[in-house]
């Protein structure tokens, strides 16, 4: 099979639709691939990394208010679709996937035009604007959400498949979580993470919560700053603490998070739609904290359907600080009873195998049996 892959601007975009990928060449080892993305948008760094073939356009999201920068996003806009138009007739794949971002907006469109199946993947509760307006040109729209299916009331078929980064975390390994962080392995993990670029609310409560803490009883904190947040973290956990303990670890970022996730007991982070999916996929409790900077405030809805489901606490930004997060922590960590409840929920929220629904309905798309 011949599959084009696009989306982009952030890793939520991009990592589903890799996924997919690993999955299609597991399942087809004649499987060829395209990716077209943005010129300025991280897939363009990330993709090529992965061994995807890249090619690139030039395209700008809408302002959500009257703006003459949209009268240039609209000419951006055809543009993009004619030369998406003129990579698909070069590379002819048999179906193109699209997973959010404003630049799969002519990629998928085009491919409609020219009468390739094509399918688009919604990675939060509540859709994207792209993925708005391709739900009435798309074959299959699949959600990472049960019951958000609603929110394409046109779409010609719509689907609930979880998210595909979910399968990736899977297979990954606990011992080499442990010991790339240098835990030994009978110990509770609780790690702290607030994006690959860290978060300034979520690094000043774990620096308020640390003299709460204590002498960690068993419990290693990992604390991922973000690389812009590290030096000015640590340097303040230090003078809050005189040392850091040995409990206390604090990273800039981490490269192996599948494995480092695979040993983790309780997790602190954003409401990402693709971390989350990793989370449910584990089976890992979490406390959230939706961050308020995104679009529709898709983030607290996110959040909502795992708190709803008993998976997750939720704390909003504007109530964050080192008391409400230590207490969050505490009531999960130290009672095992909570902590196995939460996670029997959200392991009942992940779809482990729903890399291979998405493979699954694109055989579907092009006429194959698997």
């Amino acid at each position: 099979m011949r599959i084009v892959l696009s989306g982009g601007g952030t890793g939520g975009h991009i990592y589903p639709a890799v996924a997919v990928a690993r999955q299609l060449e597991a399942e087809d080892d004649q499987a060829a691939f395209l990716y077209i993305g943005g010129t300025r948008g991280l897939e363009s760094k990330l993709v090529p990394q992965e061994n995807i073939p890249f090619k690139s356009i030039d395209i700008t999201g809408f302002r959500r208010k009257l703006s003459l920068d949209n009268v240039k996003t609209v000419m951006r806009f055809l543009k993009g679709v004619r030369a998406s138009k003129e990579m698909l007739k070069e590379f002819k794949p048999d179906v193109v996937i699209g997973t959010g971002g404003y630049v799969c907006g002519p990629v998928v469109y085009a491919a409609s035009r020219l009468g390739i199946p094509t399918l688009i993947h919604e990675q939060n509760a509540i859709p994207g604007l792209t993925n708005r307006f391709l739900s009435r040109y798309a074959d299959t729209v699949a959600v990472s959400f049960e019951g958000t299916e609603s929110a394409f009331p046109g779409g010609k078929r719509v689907i609930y498949t979880g998210n595909p980064r979910a399968t990736t975390v899977t297979t990954a390994s606990a011992q080499r979580g442990y010991a790339s962080l240098g835990i030994p392995e009978d110990s509770t993990v609780v790690l702290v993470v607030g994006g690959s670029r860290g978060a300034k609310a979520i690094n000043d409560a774990m620096i308020d919560m640390a003299p709460f803490v204590g002498k960690g009883n068993g419990v290693h904190y990992v604390y991922v700053t973000g690389e812009p947040y590290f030096e000015e973290t640590r340097k303040a956990l230090r003078q809050k603490l005189g040392s850091l303990p040995n409990w206390l670890h604090v990273l800039p970022y981490i490269h192996n998070m599948p494995e480092v996730l695979a040993c983790t007991s309780l997790i602190v982070n954003r409401a990402g739609a693709s971390f989350l999916s990793e989370i449910t996929a584990l089976g890992i409790p979490s406390v959230l904290i939706p961050s308020p900077n995104v679009t529709n405030n898709h983030q607290e809805a996110n959040a909502r359907q795992l708190e709803r489901e008993g998976a997750a606490v939720v704390v909003l930004e504007r109530e964050l600080n080192g008391q409400a997060l230590h207490g969050a922590i505490a009531k999960i960590i130290g009672d095992e009873a909570v902590r196995r409840k939460m996670s029997e929920s959200s392991l009942r929220l992940g779809k482990r195998d729903s890399a291979a629904l998405v493979v699954s309905e694109l055989y579907k798309l092009v006429g194959k049996q698997k």
